[in-house]
Parts: C-alpha cells; sequence; structure tokens
C-alpha cells in the first residue's frame, strides 16, 4: 500500500510450483487458496497483524471465503497478488484478494475471505485493539464485496 490508503501490491507472491498441477496441467484449485492465504500473511505486517498480534494472544481465524478462477493459471507462471480491506467492524475482517500474472498483468482468479479476531486463551471471538481497527480504517478502499458480507449468511 501506499502508505496504507488503498490497496496492497505484492509483486513477487510466488511461482505455480510442479506439485501444485493437476492432470489437466493447470494449478489445482487447492493451491490458489494456497496462494490467497500467502497473499494474506503478505498482508499481516502492515495491519498490526501476524506475529505482534499473537504475542498479543490475538489471532485472526477464517470463517468463510468464496473463490472465482478467472484464467488458467500454469507451471511455473509468476504470481503477484492485489489485496484490499473491504469491511470490518469490531470483531470480524473481509478482504479481497486478486492473483495476477506477474509478468504478463492479467487477473487470474478472485478470492474474498471473512476473517474473526480471536482471543487465543479462551478461542472465541474478541474485539480488534484499536491500533488494528486505525490501521483498517487507514487501508480500507470504496469496493463493494462480490459475495461475501461480514456477518455470515446476511
Amino acid at each position: 500500500m501506499a502508505g496504507l490508503s488503498g490497496m496492497r501490491v505484492t509483486p513477487a507472491l510466488c511461482r505455480v510450483r510442479p506439485d501444485w498441477v493437476d492432470h489437466y496441467g493447470h494449478m489445482n484449485l487447492a493451491y490458489y487458496l494456497v496462494a490467497f492465504d500467502m497473499a494474506t500473511d503478505a498482508l499481516w505486517p502492515a495491519l498490526n497483524l501476524g506475529e505482534g498480534f499473537r504475542a498479543r494472544g490475538l489471532g485472526t481465524f477464517a470463517v468463510e471465503s468464496w473463490q472465482a478462477y478467472l484464467r488458467e493459471v500454469l507451471l511455473d507462471a509468476p504470481l503477484s497478488a492485489e489485496s484490499a480491506i473491504l469491511a470490518f467492524d469490531s470483531r470480524r475482517l473481509l478482504l479481497r484478494h486478486r492473483l495476477h500474472h506477474a509478468e504478463e498483468g492479467w487477473l487470474a482468479a478472485e478470492n474474498e475471505v471473512l476473517f474473526l479476531c480471536v482471543d487465543l486463551a479462551t478461542r472465541r471471538a474478541a474485539h480488534w485493539p484499536a491500533d488494528v481497527t486505525a490501521r483498517f480504517d487507514t487501508a480500507q478502499v470504496e469496493e463493494a464485496p462480490k459475495r461475501l458480507a461480514l456477518r455470515r449468511g446476511a
């Protein structure tokens, strides 16, 4: 993110590995989730999440996700990711990731994922700390989610 406003781009997220390719010669659907999870991990430090967040006894648990596979990705394709906060409240965070071919620029897949803030001692939903919601507020984009909502089933 330029500062923290807008979307975060991870230009060299990963390359499609041989064990990620299925019998059709393209990246298997399960590995799109791996790549989207890598994009989440790349985003966390900018949002005060990750290792320092866990040291505070808090974590993020994914509770729902949606994927759209838009264009075939083949072995050794370089992937980049674009990530954005679509919405958040006191306990939930809704992200959108887009995977692109890192050299040619075309969009390969999209992902929306809903996270909960969790107290790791009780394994129950908790409130985001104020410094984290301040980061969310700075980074949120004006874009409506395609499939998910802050409240599951809403």
